[in-house]
């Protein structure tokens, strides 16, 4: 039985799989998988998750409209949020921060990071 809920939000399957890769090392997960914010926010609509990591550069609806809409959403905006993004501008940085991000990431992806931040967040041991 998963004790945690893990929403991907990204829209390239290589990046998703890697995310995928770095949070199967913690025990008791269960992933989500989401291609866009669209599909992201179906998803949260219909249940209920511990942690969401989203891409910022995504077709539909990006990262940061997305963060906006969870914290709005008085169902899911305690839910922690970690920005995986190529985006590595001070600027895109603070946006997203202010907009309610947790976490800000920056690709390349470092598998290291991912699951620091993933157990933090959840507040994992180890």
């Amino acid at each position: 039985m998963a004790n945690y809920k893990v929403l991907i939000v990204e829209d390239s399957p290589t990046m998703r799989q890697l995310i995928v890769f770095a949070l199967k090392r913690v025990r008791g997960l269960e992933i989500v998988e989401a291609n866009d914010g669209v599909d992201g926010l179906k998803k949260l609509s219909s249940d209920r998750f511990d942690l969401i990591l989203t891409d910022i550069n995504m077709p539909i609806m990006d990262g940061l409209k997305l963060v906006s809409l969870v914290r709005n959403d008085p169902n899911c905006k305690e839910v922690p949020i970690v920005v995986i993004t190529t985006e590595g501008a001070n600027e895109d940085r603070e946006r997203a921060l202010a907009l309610g991000a947790d976490e800000y990431i920056t690709k390349p992806i470092q598998t290291g990071k991912i699951l620091e931040a993933a157990k933090r967040l959840l507040k994992l041991e180890g």
